[in-house]
């Protein structure tokens, strides 16, 4: 997709904002990844858009390093949604970037997920989202675009209003799809 103007973007989405604001049920979108479950080693599939991701252990879990782990993927999801996101609303400010990047960082405590101290938590325990911009904008215009380039992204936002979680357990139908 070409490089949009700001009145081109606008113009984009006018009809969608429109008619979730007509019909709010309209936009709520589902979402959905599936992963495969490895028989032969500790590993998962998930097909994506840009193709098939396998997970594994991180290396602080007993992996040998050459899979993603799940800190990772957690990690570049917010990454490539804050840059897209930066990028949506410096288009629509009008703001120019040369360049720009999104570095997101995050830690874990092996001890949580390993069961090894049941006190410390499972998973990433905080998570720092560092923009860096190549542009002409003074500094009001900068700080604005990264306040809505965070308020809008949708991952960043779902980690910080965690979502309401279910987990439940079904039959596997079949023997290679649920």
């Amino acid at each position: 997709m070409p490089m949009p103007t700001s009145s081109e973007l606008r113009d984009l989405q006018r009809p969608l904002k429109d008619r979730y604001r007509e019909d709010p049920a309209a936009a709520r979108i589902p979402a959905r990844a599936v992963a495969r479950v490895s028989t032969d080693g500790i590993s998962a599939d998930v097909d994506g858009w840009a193709g098939t991701t396998t997970a594994g252990l991180h290396p602080a879990a007993g992996g040998d390093g050459s899979l993603a782990c799940s800190a990772d993927l957690l990690l570049d999801a917010v990454a490539a949604c804050a840059g897209v996101t930066l990028r949506s609303v410096a288009i629509a400010m009008g703001v120019e970037l040369r360049a720009a990047t999104v570095d997101v960082e995050g830690h874990w405590d092996a001890r949580g997920t390993l069961a090894v101290d049941r006190t410390v938590p499972v998973g990433l325990t905080d998570v720092t989202i560092t923009f860096r911009l190549d542009t002409d904008a003074d500094q009001a215009t900068q700080d604005k675009l990264v306040q809505l380039a965070e308020r809008y992204c949708v991952v960043a936002q779902t980690l910080a209003s965690a979502p309401q979680l279910s987990v439940r357990r079904e039959a596997l139908v079949g023997t290679t799809e649920v």
